[in-house]
């Protein structure tokens, strides 16, 4: 398959391989009369191991459907790989929140609300049955 080298370029930015890259020509629909239902003009793209598809049939020329499917595979791709990173990143954050230290504040009013139950429960005292 003979990708433009822009294209190529931001495959290989991505970690993708165009081997990878299943293309096919396919029959249009819709309208646009005659000619769109006759000649294989939709281009579909799929990504074999992420399993990212796109459907192109902007025009009636085969050439200028394949580079608009072909830069939007290739932004459907970045749209996933910077969700990916951005869902790492905000794991990573919460983990450090969840594990750092408290602050001199934060120990003392944990120590008066311990003490407070502790008292509360205290005074309480057993239950006497008659």
């Amino acid at each position: 398959m003979q990708i433009p080298t822009q294209i190529v370029r931001r495959l290989d930015a991505l970690g993708v391989r165009a081997e990878d890259v299943d293309e096919r020509f396919i029959r249009g629909a819709g309208p646009g009369g005659q000619k769109i239902n006759k000649t294989a003009s939709t281009v579909w793209l799929r990504h074999g191991p992420t399993g990212v598809e796109v459907r192109c049939q902007a025009g009636r020329s085969q050439t200028a459907n394949r580079e608009q499917a072909c830069a939007e595979f290739c932004a459907k791709l970045e749209t996933r790989r910077a969700e990916a990173k951005a869902e790492e990143r905000h794991e990573r954050e919460v983990e450090r929140r969840r594990t750092r230290q408290k602050s001199r504040a934060q120990k003392a009013r944990m120590v008066d609300a311990k003490k407070h139950r502790s008292r509360t429960k205290a005074s309480r005292g057993r239950v006497h049955g008659d």
